[in-house]
């Protein structure tokens, strides 16, 4: 039940009380992200055959869509979709500042591979110059997450 009083959020009908209660998981959603830019980071430095620029590309937006996901996950929201575009304005919106300077950058990523409509979609592969430009902004979002989630 919502709280009544000088300051309350009212419930809506039928709805519970906005709230910023963690959403259980965020810290799988944390490790998981760490894990997939690290792995990233050693395939891109070793150069490992393997690991083409499309997957590297994919192993680096998967680990900013999980670290992004962590930290509105930790403070109780979440996005309205999962596309860059869709992760930076749900930052921008509900926690504003953390991402600042970097969201145009990210959002250019969703021109890599526009798979939502599968009778249209397109996927262009970044060269590993641009893959080697999207582990620094990977590693500056990393960097301000988890500075973020160690103050909540």
């Amino acid at each position: 039940m919502a709280e009544s009083g000088k300051g309350a959020i009212p419930a809506l009908a039928g709805f519970p009380a906005p709230n910023s209660e963690a959403i259980k998981g965020w810290q799988e959603f944390l490790k998981e992200g760490n894990q997939f830019l690290a792995t990233a980071n050693n395939a891109y430095i070793q150069r490992k055959e393997a690991f083409t620029t499309a997957v590297l590309y994919n192993l680096v937006a998967m680990a900013i869509e999980k670290l992004i996901m962590a930290l509105l996950m930790k403070n109780g929201k979440l996005p309205y979709n999962h596309t860059m575009h869709d992760l930076v304005e749900a930052i921008d919106e509900f926690l504003p500042g953390e991402l600042a300077g970097l969201g145009g950058e990210l959002k250019a990523w969703d021109g890599f591979q526009d798979i939502c409509d599968i009778e249209s979609y397109s996927i262009t592969p970044p060269t590993m110059g641009q893959i080697g430009g999207m582990l620094k902004l990977a590693l500056e979002v990393q960097s301000r997450i988890m500075i973020s989630v160690a103050d909540c």
